[in-house]
This record gives C-alpha cells, structure tokens and sequence, in this order.
C-alpha cells in the first residue's frame, strides 16, 4: 500500500512537472512515534501514530486496532490521508494510528485500559490544533470516549475537539456513524451521471459488509431503487442471490452477529469468488490490498468504488484501467468520513450542534464538487480517475 501511495504521488508530481525535491517533500513524513503499550494483565502491544503532513492544517487520521498493523500500513494510510483532505478542499493534514491487536482477544478493563494509555502517551502530540485522531478499523466511539476523556484528565482540554467520532452525547457529530458509506454513494451516483449513466440498471458486489459497506448498502437501495445488490461478504464468506438481497435485513442479520454463511437461501461464495462476480459495480469495502497481480484479472465489474483504503495495488490498478474498467478511487470515495470528522471539529471549535440535515447536505456539497474536479482533471490531462486525485490533491498542498 505504501508503495502504491508513493508512486500515485510521483506520478502526479511527473503530470504537473515537479521537481524530484517537490516530490520527495510530498512524501516526506513529518513525524513517526513508535511505543510499547504494557497492559497490567502483562500483554504487551506494539502501538504507532504517523504524523505526514500538517501544511494544510492539523494532522488528520484513524486509529486501528488489528493484528495487521505495523510502521508501513501506517505510514502509507497517513500519507493518503494528506492526498485525501487535500483532494476534497480540507483545512486538515494527514496522519494514522495504530495498534497490533487483535481487539476480540482482549476484555473490556483491557481494551479500556489500552485506549486509555494510548491516548496518554501521545497527548503531547495530538490536539485540537494538533493532531485530531479518529476511529477506524475494529475502533468505535466507545473507545474513542476513553481516548477524549484520558486526554482531558492529560491536559484539562474540554472542548472535546481532540478527537472526532466520539458518541453523541459526549461531543460527536450526527451524520457521522453513516457518513463514509454515505460519501460513498454520492461520490457514485455523481461519476455516473458525469458518464451519462445516471439511473440506469445496476447490480452491486460488495466485499465488506461491515460498518461502512453496510452503510453503503442501505443508503444506495434508498437512493438508488434501480442498483440491486446481488452478493455480499464478510471476513468468513460470501453470498449471492441473482434476485438480490435488502441490504437492510442484511444490516440487521449482521448487527446480531450473524455470519453470511449462515444466511439461508443464497449460494454461499468465498471472497475472491465474490470479486470474481459478473456486476455491473464491484464496492471494496475490506481491506488493502484486496486486488492485486493474483486476481486482477478475475475482476468483470466496469466500475469499481474502493471504499476502503489502498484496496487495488498500483500492478492492478493499471491492468483494470487497461481493460477499460472505472475506479473511483479511494481518497475521493471514502472521504465522506473525514469530512464529516472535520464537521464534528469545527462543532466542538466553536460550541455548535449541526442537525442531520446540515451535515449531509453539507456532506453531499463537498463530494459533488470533489468528484467534478476529478471527473475535469481527468479529462483534461487524459489520466485515470486516480491519478486525477493524486494530481488535485498535490496542487493543493504545494
């Protein structure tokens, strides 16, 4: 992922003809904090925070906890998040956490007691002005709750602008559990109908049925009635059903724990069957690195929305993109989350409460605009939607 990241910037710093030095300080990280969390149980977890590039304001970015975590996947998901609040217009940076974990292995005194100290050791780092991290894979607004209230007793901040994605009730903005998913499905709907292929017939795959894809499945069958969603996946299996499925029984199975294999009367595919599929749109909601040299050439869908971060290698991408195929790359199809983390942060900033109508209509405003320039830089220098983002968000940030 980070290599894919590192050459989408080099390749934008060729289309507008930078110097090898103006590249280089565009993926030049700023700040790399490396510890060791110790848990009293004696667990001992290797835990990071990357900060890149802070030049269009504070550093912006999740925190994962997985068993999958380390330095590179870091570094690489903070550098596309710099590419990524530059590409939508943010007054933000770049940054990512992490710890490597596997969070399903841990009770609750212990996954507090880890928040807790994770967000103690970087409270002289992170801030309002600083660095405002967020939830991300396996983290919710529960942990970050913990986080916001640790680095309050730290430094006695009560704006609660610190952090973004907490609850509701302690600072967190409405819109915000749905709004990746959300900016998902705008971002589509907006690159369809630039194609001419607006409300046209469409049958939907999508890999990652979890919080954002579950999203993205509900929100597109409310918003889209003629876009069928015909296969589904978890991290076991996958389904399929050529008459369909509502995406909402789906959410709701899912919401009780239900595993997909279980699901009654569908055939039951595993996930690279699943990205295999003859659709109309392929959504990749895993993930990195979920499409690669080994599968590319399995894939059939014409358009493909990454949803998740880095989920096609840069081998892959430049396959599909020569078999015609349409991606919606990922720092402009996923960005609905972080914009409406930077909603949530200029609430805190400045003591507001948006309704939900606010924030999505705001939402829709910023990815409509976001998916025009990409769509015109696009054409205008004959390069592929990705490569497109890469080369509005380096305009941006020099």
């Amino acid at each position: 992922m980070l290599d894919t990241a590192q050459a989408l910037i080099k390749r934008g710093g060729k289309t507008l003809g930078l110097s090898e030095k103006q590249t280089r300080d565009l993926i030049k990280i700023n700040k790399e904090h490396v510890f060791e969390i110790e848990l009293s149980s004696g667990k001992k977890l290797k835990a990071y925070r990357v900060q890149h590039n802070n030049k269009r304001g504070p550093y912006k970015g999740g925190i994962r906890f997985h068993t999958d975590v380390d330095l590179d996947e870091v570094r690489a998901l903070a550098t596309l998040m710099s590419f990524k609040t530059a590409a939508v217009g943010l007054p933000l940076g770049g940054g990512k956490g992490g710890v490597t974990v596997n969070p399903k292995t841990l009770s609750d005194v212990e996954l507090e007691e880890l928040s807790r100290k994770y967000a103690r050791y970087l409270a002289p780092h992170i801030g309002p002005n600083k660095d405002v991290p967020a939830p991300d894979v396996n983290t919710d607004s529960r942990i970050i709750d913990w986080m916001v209230d640790e680095y309050s007793v730290v430094t006695g901040d009560k704006t609660y602008a610190s952090f973004t994605g907490k609850s509701l009730g302690n600072g967190g903005s409405k819109g915000r559990d749905a709004a990746t998913g959300r900016g998902g499905v705008i971002a589509l709907q907006r690159l369809l109908e630039l194609l001419g292929k607006k409300d046209q017939k469409m049958t939907i795959a999508i890999q990652g049925f979890g919080n954002v894809g579950s999203f993205f499945g509900v929100i597109a069958k409310d918003e889209q009635p003629k876009w069928q969603l015909v296969a589904a996946s978890d991290s076991k299996s996958a389904i399929y059903s050529k008459t369909g499925f509502d995406a909402r029984d789906l959410d709701v199975f899912k919401q009780k724990k239900g595993r997909f294999s279980n699901w009654p009367n569908a055939t039951i595919l595993t996930n690279e069957e699943l990205i295999a599929l003859d659709v109309d749109i392929l959504v990749l909601a895993a993930l990195g690195d979920s499409v690669t040299e080994n599968n590319m050439a399995n894939v059939k869908a014409k358009y493909i929305v990454e949803l998740a971060n880095g989920p096609i290698n840069e081998a892959a991408h430049d396959y599909l993109i020569s078999k015609d195929k349409v991606i919606l790359p990922d720092i402009i199809a996923n960005s609905g989350g972080v914009i409406v983390s930077y909603f949530e942060w200029v609430q805190n900033c400045n003591g507001q409460d948006w309704t939900a109508e606010k924030v999505n209509d705001q939402l829709k405003s910023y990815m409509i605009k976001a998916v025009d320039t990409l769509y015109k830089t696009s054409k205008e220098n004959k390069i592929s939607l990705k490569e497109a983002a890469f080369v509005n968000a380096i305009k941006n940030l020099l």
